[in-house]
């Protein structure tokens, strides 16, 4: 194992080239490994490493004595590149895999909601209509004493059925699949302004059907921000704004609540809370990015933008 040293990195790039355009060896490339992985692990990017290289065999080349030399401090470079920067090369394999591993599992799951939403609202549905007729048949000629109990087992039935349907709609909104984006979040709208007794509209357009993974997560985000909107923002109203340009939607969710102070992120990561993260991972997996707008008594915007390229288009799921 080799050591770790305190010279600095345009030192130990130097000394490495030294080592190599005498005759590269084990301990050598082993060496260039292990500054690469240091490298990293401090937190440096690939360009800020290349760089490196780059002015430290500029300052072999000015030394060298001949044309044989510079060649040889040429393919030095090269070899010491390839070992150097091989971590940041097996980090971002790595981080690629585990990004489509999330994503399918995420389209998994999206699809496996699907699959409960329908079934609750086809085989719940119907049996609910069914129990339904029964009920009805039974107040035709139950004893008046019976009828009121009867009455009242309807009524909890209706609430049932209208329970079902609101788990239905939250799991997967059939009406996203047959019609697209904007009558999604109009339902949504609807639907939270009647639980929440605050007014949340839908402004502007995007035109033509969005790539289905698009309109998933967009609804998803808009969904997730006027939940928490509703729940932990004390918001008297929110607005959700559509607008498409010719190479990417926006959608703004804003609501006038009470507003947070976001903490610092690291990694991209929002600590705003579990939502906002969710958010964010949803929207960089389809290429996009979100902005959290937000003051403490302010209120928060959360603004949610993604490229439409033709990737998006080659990996939709099927409708329906």
């Amino acid at each position: 194992m080799t050591e770790k040293t305190s010279d600095p990195i345009d030192v130990r790039c130097v000394r490495l080239l030294r080592e190599h355009v005498a005759g590269g060896t084990e301990r050598s490339r082993h060496a260039a490994y292990e500054l690469g992985r240091e490298a990293l692990e401090a937190g440096l990017g690939v360009l800020d490493v290349a760089t490196t290289l780059v002015r430290s065999t500029k300052d072999l080349l000015l030394d060298a004595e001949d044309r044989a030399d510079r060649t040889r401090i040429v393919a030095a470079l090269g070899a010491v590149s390839l070992e150097v920067l091989s971590p940041f090369e097996m980090a971002h394999r790595g981080a690629r895999e585990a990004n489509a591993a999330v994503r399918r599992s995420a389209e998994a799951r999206e699809q496996e909601m699907k699959r409960i939403a329908h079934a609750i609202h086809d085989e719940a549905g119907h049996l609910l209509v069914w129990v339904h007729w029964a009920v009805d048949d039974a107040l035709r000629t139950a004893p008046a004493e019976e009828r009121e109990k009867l009455r009242v087992v309807n009524e909890r039935l209706a609430a049932v059925e209208e329970r079902l349907r609101q788990i239905s709609y939250e799991l997967r909104p059939t009406i996203l699949d047959d019609l697209g984006l904007e009558p999604a979040l109009r339902f949504l709208a609807d639907g939270v302004s009647r639980r929440a007794g605050m007014p949340v509209t839908v402004e502007g357009m995007t035109g033509s059907r969005l790539p289905a993974r698009v309109e998933t997560v967009i609804y998803r985000a808009a969904q997730e921000a006027v939940n928490n909107a509703v729940r932990h923002a004390h918001a008297k109203s929110v607005v959700i704004r559509l607008r498409r340009s010719r190479g990417a939607v926006q959608c703004s969710i804003r609501d006038d609540g009470v507003g947070f102070r976001e903490k610092p992120r690291r990694h991209g990561a929002a600590t705003s809370g579990l939502g906002l993260i969710g958010i964010r991972e949803r929207v960089a997996h389809v290429g996009g990015a979100v902005e959290i707008r937000s003051a403490s008594r302010r209120g928060t915007e959360v603004l949610v933008q993604i490229p439409l390229g033709v990737s998006h288009r080659a990996s939709n799921p099927a409708r329906g």
